[in-house]
């Protein structure tokens, strides 16, 4: 039976990722042979990769990618168990080739991704995500993923916890003068701030506006101040209260975070105007890292029992 050294650990340990204790076990298994240990960890790496689907990944990042010619961008989330796992360079590095595989094969979805080849390697993005299960000990997820195209800005905020991309139909004049980038530029940096669902008024559906509507007037005729008023003023003052909803769901009723004064539209036309020619907002994507999913709740005591046992 071969020696197991505390160098031949070390080493297998760097080329797997692995725990010192599962890399000597599986030297000792593999009597020393190198090929036959890794075979075995990835084994029982691939095993633990598929018993780790059942966790909850709601950490992670999202990141943002755009080709060499500026005119295509990828945005993605990825999701780990931890945020600690979520700002290893390993990991966000692993994101950077999702991206660039994204850009690559223009897949339609996660599920198409999956199958693509990850970029640099023979082996597809599903193989290298059990992969990265098993060297990084936690369950990824790739959650989500959006291509957009054109003129746009892009914007990540706190290393990863929340993307966004802007799209912009304007003129040469207005893209071509060096006030665009910074006008682009803001514009992102709004949304990121005050995230909401439409562009403007009459991108809202109509069967939102009647819920919403109904609501309002539903807490006006609640109130006992307004008992004595007649239906037809009760409705005028709910039209009047869903210009506060508009201020808050659609990106150019918004009022400027770096003047007030203005609403988003009014920034938009006042730069088109001094570029000397024409903007409009398209469109946006906007992703908040682990947003609408279930959060872990670790429990501590459970974890300490875990480890001394």
């Amino acid at each position: 039976m071969a020696v197991i050294t505390a160098k031949m650990v070390a080493e297998l340990r760097s080329m797997t990722g692995c725990g010192m204790m599962d890399c000597k076990k599986a030297l000792v298994d593999a009597d020393g042979n190198f090929e036959e240990a890794v075979k075995l960890l990835r084994e029982k790496g691939l095993a633990k990769a598929e018993a780790k689907q059942s966790r909850i990944a709601a950490e992670g990042l999202v990141d943002i990618m755009i080709s060499e010619d500026g005119k295509t961008a990828v945005m993605m989330e990825v999701n780990t168990e931890t945020d600690f796992v979520a700002k290893n360079e390993k990991f966000q590095g692993y994101v950077k080739g999702l991206l660039r595989t994204v850009l690559a094969n223009r897949p339609a979805d996660v599920e198409a991704l999956m199958s693509c080849k990850y970029d640099g390697s023979e082996d597809t993005v599903e193989v290298t995500l059990k992969e990265q299960t098993f060297i990084i000990g936690e369950k990824l997820s790739i959650r989500r993923f959006v291509i957009r195209e054109g003129i746009m800005s892009t914007y990540i905020h706190g290393k990863g916890s929340m993307g966004v991309i802007i799209n912009f139909d304007a003129d040469d004049a207005a893209v071509n003068n060096p006030g665009f980038a910074e006008y682009s530029k803001n514009v992102a940096l709004q949304l990121a701030a005050n995230p909401c669902e439409y562009i403007d008024k009459s991108s809202v559906p109509q069967s939102v506006l009647d819920a919403e509507l109904e609501i309002v007037l539903t807490q006006i005729k609640n109130d006992p101040k307004n008992a004595s008023k007649p239906e037809q003023v009760l409705q005028k003052m709910a039209a009047g209260k869903m210009g506060k909803y508009y201020e808050e769901h659609c990106l150019l009723e918004q009022r400027y975070v770096k003047d007030d004064a203005l609403t988003v539209a009014q920034y938009t036309e006042a730069c088109a105007k001094e570029f000397g020619g024409s903007i409009k907002i398209t469109g946006f994507v906007h992703y908040t890292k682990g947003e609408g999913l279930e959060k872990r709740e670790d429990n501590f005591a459970e974890e300490i029992a875990k480890m001394v046992k």
